[in-house]
């Protein structure tokens, strides 16, 4: 692994013995206020604890001239910069519950959002202004918009909400954060919504404060580190472990409003603590062997240090990965670059984290053990059920889907098929709802099926496995840009882009012959038969993914159910489209 930081002494932070995420933050700010809370390279923007504290002073008293109290909601739609932390926790100390909205949403997605959360007061920038607009116009409650930057007639700016602060000498700051309660709803966070409409998961103080404490336990990181928040803040890993985990280890957050910029961002801040979702790890992965690097361990240790260094992921103390599942040969190419990637499971009912693998005693192909007082166990039919303090309160405004979710007893039921081994190490096997069950009747994952394509197909961006009552699998592949470009380049091919390329012979062998790859590591019921490449990229946020880039699996089918019947019609005719030249259909 890279070195640590020269301090690594692990010293409890005060704010850990926080009752709510307000005293923490208060904790933080007086431990340590001349340390730099947030930055932003683009505008050289530092704050320290002590200025943010200050600020989230000033802008309480113009939240509270608005309105804003316990028990009232306040949405958010920016990017990630510091704004967002500045504005957020000065609604938080006034007992408010905040969430964000993601950035790709369309006006009917915003609709439904504020008009579940009831918010009154959004605050956003201008380049989704003119959606939030056209949706307070069918939104009864919502009142304020509030523009970071430039405001448009009908909206407020920043500087003149602020200014309300000055009329506000009457706001008892410290009697109004310290009269928030634990089980106060701190935070929404809306579910991805692949199956229905979003849900509002409802996490309190208690949750986060719970998570908190039992993430110090498992992975033992020093306080007053560095991070990069480059996940949507409507995401509840940049919300839970960026926004208010910084305020627990006052570690100092480094604003990236572009995700695609992160790798830029790392090597020039040099992240303590550095985690994303599968597809970041396995783009980098990637890049480097784009570079040559095929075979890591056959590197001496100062190669490896020096790439470490170049990524700016040398100083790194714990590395993870989580929200999908991760193929094995990703985790074993960083492993043997030094870089120890955790992967870990959770949900946002579950704020985030429920188990995790510690370093030096990871085990590929799991999500490791729970974390400390996290119950697990498994239903008869296989789902993981979960218990805990950092389980959700339950579904905004969703009583009967809260009651189908949470029983009575505390057990969280997550939807997820897992096995759990005689040490605790937990695997998931698949969403229940999304397992494939072909016309012979046999279970399938389509995660794992999906996960081994992927592995040996870098040409594959996203892969959809599809074989439910049907006599073989089949999928759709949607191709990776970025690979596109170089097979483009060895090929001498004009057009890179991915509706171009997909009708390329030199695309089809090679997505063929990786495809004959994956299967090699599949039973042969679970192979892919077919496939069909995708004309077009599939954006996070679109008809085919969530914008944590989930695939929506019914969507998807419904789009492409002519391509997929075609696959269905008989290998006659379709031997372009073949992985084999196997005719049987079991």
């Amino acid at each position: 692994m890279g070195s640590a930081p020269a301090n690594t002494q692990r010293a409890r932070p005060k704010a850990l013995q926080a009752a709510t995420m307000c005293e923490a933050f208060q904790a933080t700010a007086e431990e340590y206020a001349e340390q730099p809370a947030l930055r932003l390279k683009e505008t050289d923007f530092e704050c320290s604890w002590a200025e943010f504290a200050a600020t989230v002073r000033r802008r309480a008293a113009a939240f509270d001239a608005l309105g804003v109290g316990r028990g009232e909601t306040v949405g958010f739609m920016l990017v990630n910069r510091p704004a967002l932390h500045l504005c957020d926790a000065a609604a938080m100390h006034l007992g408010a519950t905040c969430y964000s909205i993601y950035n790709t949403s369309s006006v009917e997605q915003i609709e439904y959002v504020v008009g579940d959360a009831a918010s009154r007061v959004v605050v956003t920038e201008p380049q989704f202004v003119e959606k939030l607009l056209e949706a307070r116009e069918r939104v009864d409650a919502l009142e304020r918009i509030v523009v970071i930057g430039e405001a448009p007639e009908g909206t407020t700016s920043l500087e003149e909400l602020e200014a309300l602060a000055d009329d506000r000498d009457d706001l008892d700051f410290e009697a109004a954060w310290r009269a928030v309660e634990p089980e106060d709803v701190l935070c929404l966070i809306y579910t991805s919504g692949t199956t229905g409409p979003p849900k509002g998961v409802q996490l309190t103080h208690a949750n986060v404060i719970a998570d908190a404490q039992a993430l110090l336990e498992a992975i033992d990181i020093s306080p007053r580190g560095r991070s990069v928040s480059f996940l949507p803040t409507a995401h509840a890993a940049d919300r839970i472990l960026q926004l208010y985990g910084s305020m627990i280890w006052g570690a100092t957050v480094h604003c990236c409003p572009d995700p695609r910029q992160v790798v830029a961002y790392s090597a020039e801040v040099k992240p303590t603590i550095w985690g994303g979702v599968p597809r970041i790890w396995e783009k980098l992965k990637a890049a480097l062997e784009a570079q040559g690097i095929d075979d890591p361990a056959a590197l001496p240790e100062q190669e490896r240090a020096a790439i470490r260094a170049n990524l700016g992921l040398d100083e790194c103390e714990w590395f993870g990965v989580g929200a999908a599942p991760t193929p094995p040969e990703v985790l074993h190419y960083f492993a043997a670059l030094g870089i120890e990637i955790c992967e870990l499971w959770g949900m946002s009912e579950t704020t985030v984290i429920a188990t995790v693998n510690r370093r030096g005693a990871i085990r590929v192909g799991t999500v490791g053990p729970p974390l400390p007082g996290v119950e697990l166990k498994l239903a008869p039919d296989g789902e993981l059920l979960v218990r805990g303090p950092m389980v959700m309160k339950g579904y905004r405004n969703m009583p009967e889907k809260t009651a189908e979710t949470l029983g009575e007893d505390g057990w969280l039921a997550t939807g997820d098929i897992a096995e759990i081994d005689d040490d605790g190490y937990v695997t998931i096997v698949d969403r229940k709802k999304e397992l494939i069950i072909n016309a012979a009747g046999k279970n399938m994952s389509p995660a794992n099926i999906e996960a081994k394509i992927k592995a040996a197909c870098p040409l594959a961006a996203h892969v959809v496995a599809i074989g439910d009552r049907r006599p073989y699998n089949v999928a759709l592949i949607a191709l990776d840009p970025d690979a596109c470009g170089t097979l483009a380049a060895e090929h001498g091919l004009s057009d890179a882009s991915p509706a171009a390329m997909a009708g390329e012979e030199a695309v089809r062998q090679a997505v063929a012959a990786g495809v004959e790859m994956g299967n090699a590591s599949l039973s042969r019921v679970e192979q892919i038969k077919k496939f069909h490449l995708i004309e077009g990229e599939w954006a996070p946020g679109g008809e085919e993914l969530t914008p944590t880039q989930k695939l929506k699996r019914k969507p998807i089918e419904r789009r492409y159910a002519a391509e997929i019947e075609a696959l269905y019609g008989g290998y006659a005719g379709l031997a372009d489209t073949e992985t084999t030249e196997r005719k049987d259909t079991s």
